[in-house]
């Protein structure tokens, strides 16, 4: 069995494979297998990577199948003791995979963890998705060290410590294959947005913990599927965070956040239609909130299941402060500023 598979899920992203895949070959085919998983592009993705990269292990699927299923099917091929699941737009530097090794043999109860996030636009700061490693409110608003709501910050070094997160960005993810699979994987009915803090969210209610590494650095464009203000990354956002509220939640706090959030959702409705004109983004969250509903019968079974499964009561990262009064009534703008674990 290959101790770690590096698998890059790619869907008509050749730019962003001609761009990096070259140095994710040089700093880690000594550490591990490489191999990228295609869901079914139309652009020139599979020549490209057969013509340029025949060495590099190449699993092909049948259609989209979405981040979150994509993942699950790629994975399924793959027999490995570690995952990383790396996004085709990270650039990564050299020595970047020893650090988490490393960490991961000697740590038995880490189930995840995730390399410091850099910009690749603006190199000196952290990158939105993954930062220093992320937390979500008691809400379920998801922030990063490094990262509040849309306020990004430099990297002073501020969070050079390895520390214990509530989940670890999907752009560059590792993983045990034992503890991916226990847990049930990535959710594929998410398709992309919120799946990888669902899934550690599982793993922390199993009592396994995630951790962010920043002796590791990689550094990410994001927004290369669906760029920032675009409606379908909006509706899956809200959409599928209120199905992981759903589904992870204690029966105890289960209905009094879910109030909070159906105030909240609308509230943020109509302030991005009356203060920025957002027509899309406005339909977007109405439309995801009556999905939600929609589907919600079908994630009954998983809630039982995870309730029944779970060994801790609360998520010590699962923070129990509301974001929105941090930043907006506070003025926090730094993870630094907030009330601390």
């Amino acid at each position: 069995m290959t101790k770690t598979a590096i698998v890059i899920l790619n869907y008509n992203g050749c730019e962003m494979l001609q761009n990096y895949l070259p140095l994710v070959v040089k700093h880690s085919v000594d550490e591990a297998k490489v191999i990228v998983a295609d869901n079914a592009s139309t652009d020139d993705s599979v020549a490209y990577l057969r013509a340029n990269f025949p060495h590099v292990d190449l699993i092909t699927l049948d259609k989209n199948y979405g981040f979150a299923e994509g993942y699950n099917q790629a994975l399924g091929r793959v027999e490995a003791e570690y995952y990383v699941l790396l996004n085709s737009d990270v650039e990564v530097t050299e020595h970047w995979l020893s650090p988490l090794i490393a960490y991961m043999d000697e740590h038995g109860e880490v189930a995840a963890c995730q390399p410091k996030l850099r910009s690749v636009r603006h190199r000196e700061s952290f990158e939105y998705a993954g930062a220093c490693g992320g937390f979500i409110d008691n809400y379920g608003y998801p922030f990063c060290r490094g990262r509040l709501f849309d306020t990004v910050e430099h990297d002073d070094g501020q969070y050079d410590r390895v520390a214990e997160v509530m989940w670890a960005t999907g752009a560059c993810l590792f993983i045990r294959s034992k503890d991916y699979w226990e847990a049930g994987g990535l959710d594929g009915r998410f398709f992309a947005h919120n799946e990888e803090i669902d899934l550690c969210w599982r793993l922390h209610l199993q009592g396994r913990s995630v951790v962010c590494l920043p002796q590791s650095v990689v550094y990410h464009v994001g927004g290369g599927t669906l760029p920032k203000g675009n409606p379908m990354k909006t509706f899956l956002n809200f959409r599928n965070n209120l199905t992981m509220l759903y589904k992870n939640l204690p029966d105890e706090e289960l209905a009094h956040v879910m109030r909070v959030r159906w105030f909240l959702d609308y509230l943020a409705a109509w302030q991005t239609l009356l203060l920025n004109g957002n027509w899309g983004d406005f339909r977007a969250i109405y439309r995801a909130r009556r999905a939600f509903k929609k589907w919600l019968p079908d994630f009954r079974a998983d809630r039982e299941r995870i309730q029944r499964m779970r060994v801790v009561s609360r998520v010590p990262q699962r923070l129990s402060f509301s974001l929105l009064w941090q930043y907006y009534v506070r003025r926090c703008r730094a993870f630094s500023q907030l009330p601390q674990l």
